[in-house]
């Protein structure tokens, strides 16, 4: 007689994955390319072509200004999934679950404002005043053509029996007013906000880190340069 095998447990069901929405600044990040590029060229010419205390001057310069330039163009980001609100500013990552957001506001800068009263900006959607003015005047034409096209009386298609012209239609695909690009990422960021505020897996405590990575160099570059210019 022979003993049944030990059968192994059942496979757990993988856990659930909350993928990141990335929002991030593609002037900023095309700024940023273009900065390092004439940097790293200005700096490395006078590395190996420069006399005296030159090179070292430049490379002081660099390891103070590559840093910030990163800091400021390229590593702002934001990150949002169901459970919480990442924010990557310059010198700063901010980690703020649904549930400790008091509001998502928008003014002259973008800004999340924490329970507790915190403000943070949103270094990765900057606000536009000329992309909402941009988006006003595209309102303000939909809407008068709208007028237009309720004024017009109905007419006969050139092409298929019975059709009707009901006027000119809006934007493809438009399901409401138009807004500017950043505007619609902290609309569906405020709604993001009120449908997961309340949910169990979007508690916790708001953490903040400093970028040493950023900071560290760009602090030593600036002591270097300091002393090079101070000892002439």
């Amino acid at each position: 007689m022979t003993t049944p095998e030990h059968e192994s447990p059942a496979p757990q069901p993988p856990a659930p994955e909350f993928r990141d929405r990335v929002h991030r600044s593609s002037g900023g990040i095309a700024g940023g390319v273009l900065l390092l590029a004439i940097i790293l060229w200005l700096g490395f010419d006078a590395l190996f072509t420069g006399h005296g205390r030159t090179p070292w001057l430049a490379l002081a310069a660099m390891i103070l200004v590559v840093p910030l330039v990163v800091a400021f163009t390229l590593r702002p980001a934001v990150y949002a999934n169901d459970e919480r609100l990442r924010i990557r500013n310059p010198f700063r990552v901010i980690v703020l679950p649904w549930a400790q957001i008091a509001a998502l506001r928008s003014g002259y800068s973008n800004e999340v404002i924490a329970k507790s009263g915190t403000k943070y900006q949103l270094w990765a959607v900057p606000v536009s005043m000329r992309a909402r003015k941009r988006a006003a005047r595209q309102q303000a034409r939909a809407a008068g053509a709208g007028e237009r096209g309720k004024d017009r009386p109905l007419r006969p298609r050139p092409f298929g029996p019975g059709a009707l012209d009901a006027g000119p239609a809006g934007p493809a695909g438009s399901t409401g007013p138009l807004r500017a690009t950043t505007d619609q990422v902290m609309d569906d960021l405020r709604r993001l906000h009120e449908t997961r505020e309340h949910e169990e897996t979007a508690q916790g405590e708001v953490t903040v880190r400093w970028a040493y990575e950023i900071a560290g160099p760009a602090v030593a570059g600036a002591v270097v340069l300091a002393i090079l210019l101070a000892v002439g």
